[in-house]
């Protein structure tokens, strides 16, 4: 009678045990229901959006490498392009200006530093004699950095800036000797002389050299230009 008795209460005890159990249960279905019927209500149809657009970004990612990587490419070759296009012109003008025998032509030479994604360039003024190339940095006369300066300026205005309306020179003869400056003022006739079908060009000279103003003057390029002087009460007087 007394083993009968402790299986009952042991039974009674488990029964109590599973019951509990059963209500936790129970509490936590009620849980997982509330939860699916509010905070995942609909979830199929937001999974779907989220994933398609998930799937969408990889794929405008992959897109966008694709066009980072070609857009490179092509700005690259465009800078080797108008790299091209630069020297040809600077070669030109130096040819057509400076009556020195010590430099044949002069380039810009270009370096290109870092990754591609980071890439910076370097440039430099090489001359060129002979087939050799130097670096022009203190190794050449004021003249010479004078002339350098100018056709370079020229150059980049015809390379980049075809649509351009103005092209003015702040004193482009100081240093230049007089072969130099009637060498400048042919080149510039020559290029005016490209650009007249533009109907918005204009050259401007601020100089103090007359006979550079008289070579342009011989070249029929300059309409007219102002006269700028002092009368005798140290006014200025502005002629045209």
């Amino acid at each position: 009678m007394a083993i009968l008795q402790e299986q009952q209460a042991d039974i009674i005890n488990k029964r109590g045990g599973l019951q509990g159990e059963l209500r936790q249960m129970q509490d936590q279905i009620e849980r997982y229901n509330s939860d699916l019927n509010n905070e995942y209500k609909d979830i199929d149809k937001i999974y779907r959006k989220i994933y398609v657009g998930v799937k969408a970004s990889e794929m405008a990612i992959a897109d966008m490498s694709k066009y980072a990587l070609a857009l490179e490419k092509a700005i690259m070759k465009y800078h080797a392009l108008k790299m091209d296009d630069l020297n040809k012109i600077i070669k030109e003008l130096w040819i057509n200006t400076y009556k020195g025998g010590d430099i044949d032509y002069i380039e810009i030479q270009s370096d290109n530093e870092g990754p591609a994604s980071n890439r910076s360039y370097n440039y430099r003024v090489m001359m060129v004699q002979n087939g050799h190339k130097m670096q022009m940095r203190g190794r050449c006369s004021a003249g010479q950095k004078v002339l350098t300066s100018i056709i370079i300026r020229l150059a980049l205005a015809e390379t980049f800036c075809i649509n351009c309306g103005i092209l003015a020179l702040d004193e482009p003869t100081t240093n230049l000797d007089r072969d130099n400056i009637e060498s400048l003022a042919n080149s510039l006739a020559s290029i005016i002389r490209a650009r007249r079908q533009q109907a918005n060009f204009q050259l401007i000279v601020i100089t103090h050299d007359e006979e550079f103003v008289d070579f342009l003057g011989r070249s029929d390029i300059a309409e007219y230009y102002y006269r700028v002087h002092k009368d005798q009460a140290q006014h200025s007087v502005i002629e045209r």
